[in-house]
């Protein structure tokens, strides 16, 4: 019965105290306290809470004052009070929503930021990447670093990008040296390689459709996904500027 008389709408130490006081009768607050194993101040407190509720109702004896349950029928009431008081509000809240909407809108569009951890995060980014419906995607990364935590990165991941169709170009450092073809129509991939002295890059970011990517490798590895069309076009106009250099 407690947890139903929380589902209505009770905390767990009103429907404790209230509980304990149908079962007591009137009762001084100690008595109740000891019953609903509660202590004596939060007893207190959870009666002025039911009394506002109007399920407990005081009675003085001699100097004593006693606190009684109001009958359970009382809880009818009780929550028909809240669906008028909620009834109340919706209709308090349809009469300024247009203007809170327009309000809204006129902000622009907000960033939606998302985190992931680990390497499973960092693959959910690359899965969420590949569903996005992106034609083409943008990327400048540590090649080293990439393929400390993926060693067989370009072999699983970039077909998988081929299947969708999804062009790349791809700026990339490593310790190796160039690796990848300038050019590789078989792979939809351009590349651009700047040496790891000119470019100490542990992460990889990557721009697809209003997407902006980031992501470490390099200790904790983890990965922020923002979606903002704004913030992405500045990311791709830095990339620009990248290739460009890099050609």
């Amino acid at each position: 019965m407690l947890e139903q008389l929380k589902n209505i709408g009770l905390s767990d130490n009103e429907a404790k105290v209230y509980m304990a006081m149908l079962e007591l009768g009137p009762s001084p607050v100690v008595e109740i306290a000891r019953k609903a194993e509660v202590n004596r101040p939060t007893a207190y407190v959870q009666i002025e809470s039911l009394k506002k509720k109007g399920l407990v109702s005081t009675q003085a004896k001699g100097k004593k004052h006693l606190f009684i349950a109001e009958s359970p029928a009382r809880l009818e009431f009780y929550l028909d009070s809240e669906l008028k008081d909620v009834e109340q509000k919706k209709d308090e809240l349809s009469k300024i929503l247009p203007d809170l909407e327009k309000l809204f809108a006129s902000a622009g569009s907000r960033p939606s930021v998302r985190f992931f951890e680990g390497k499973e995060g960092i693959k959910a980014i690359m899965d969420i990447l590949l569903k996005s419906g992106a034609g083409d995607i943008i990327s400048i990364s540590s090649l080293d670093s990439m393929l400390k935590v993926f060693p067989k990165h370009l072999e699983e991941y970039s077909p998988e990008r081929v299947k969708k169709g999804i062009r790349s170009r791809f700026i990339y450092s490593y310790s190796g040296g160039p690796v990848l073809k300038e050019s590789d129509e078989r792979m939809l991939r351009e590349s651009r390689f700047i040496p790891s002295n000119k470019m100490p890059f542990g992460s990889d970011i990557t721009v697809f459709g209003d997407y902006v990517s980031i992501i470490s490798f390099e200790g904790k590895i983890s990965g922020i996904l923002i979606e903002h069309s704004e913030i992405a076009k500045s990311f791709k106009q830095f990339f620009e500027f990248m290739w460009n250099l890099s050609s």
